[in-house]
């Protein structure tokens, strides 16, 4: 009974040591679970952590960039508008050095004429002699020249309130009658006249007939840019009593040649004193040194 009493208690010690190690290692086993459970949920959230960091890092490159690229496409933008706009105004300054010459032969004139309706018909008749000089000369600056010098010539037969004929004006001017009205006197206002129309298509000459006796007689003539004086046009008064007379300067009764130094001194608006010269005309009995030989 004992022995097997015994042998009973040590299988009942076995069991509880079997059941004890058996629990141990269920402890055990567990433990590593929890353990590998938490080193698991460690590893996420380390994992998470650094994806959340990458996120974070990469998200700031990627806003960085795009601020950058904001901050540098308009620099670069405005630096090629600025270029573009260089090029633009040298083109432009190049273009309007170009045609300056042309826009200002048809750039119209701030001057405006009273012609009679008397002398209207005459003066498109003149400005069409004077566009047909050349094919170089500008339509509405020959039709300027030609209302100018109508509307001169009518001013000026008030002012010098022209009688009877021409030798005998000369008498009255002699005299002290009237106070200009001699055949130079009328070219030379002519001449200033049409001066200031500051032509660019036509050019104006002084002509004169007979030079040096009673019988010398001055015109304009007016040719177009480049011509020789024998082609152009001339503007005649004194002959005709104050009346405009034009027609092509070679085929006048009168031979005409040109004095370019007495147009020169009429221009800088003291020829009677600079030109000394004096000369025999009709009517004229002794010399007035003061001014042109009178007609």
């Amino acid at each position: 009974m004992e022995i097997s009493s015994i042998g009973h208690g040590k299988g009942s010690f076995q069991n509880y040591a079997e059941m004890g190690s058996r629990q141990i290692s269920s402890f055990s086993c567990r433990d590593r679970r929890r353990r590998s459970a938490l080193l698991a949920v460690s590893s996420a959230y380390t994992q998470m952590a650094a994806f959340r960091r990458r996120d974070y890092v990469t998200l700031g490159k990627r806003f960085l960039h795009r601020r950058r690229r904001r901050i540098i496409f308009p620099a670069r933008t405005m630096a090629s508008q600025v270029q573009s706009l260089i090029r633009f105004a040298f083109v432009l300054a190049i273009f309007s050095a170009w045609t300056r010459p042309a826009m200002a032969d048809q750039q119209p004139r701030p001057f405006s004429f009273q012609v009679s309706k008397n002398d209207s018909a005459r003066a498109e008749a003149l400005a069409d002699q004077l566009a047909a000089l050349s094919s170089r000369v500008n339509r509405e600056e020959a039709r300027l020249l030609a209302q100018c010098a109508y509307a001169t010539v009518s001013k000026l037969r008030r002012q010098y309130r022209m009688f009877g004929t021409p030798i005998f004006n000369n008498f009255l001017i002699y005299h002290g009658i009237r106070k200009r009205g001699y055949c130079f006197q009328w070219s030379e206002d002519l001449l200033i006249a049409l001066d200031a129309l500051q032509l660019t298509s036509l050019e104006l000459h002084w002509g004169e007939a007979n030079p040096g006796n009673w019988r010398e007689n001055n015109c304009i003539v007016v040719t177009a840019k480049g011509q020789p004086f024998n082609r152009g046009i001339m503007l005649e008064c004194w002959r005709h009593l104050g009346h405009l007379y034009c027609g092509p300067v070679v085929a006048d009764e009168d031979p005409y040649v040109e004095n370019s130094a007495y147009a020169h001194f009429v221009r800088a608006k003291s020829a009677p004193k600079a030109f000394g010269a004096n000369r025999p005309v009709a009517s004229q009995t002794r010399i007035d040194g003061s001014a042109k030989a009178t007609d």
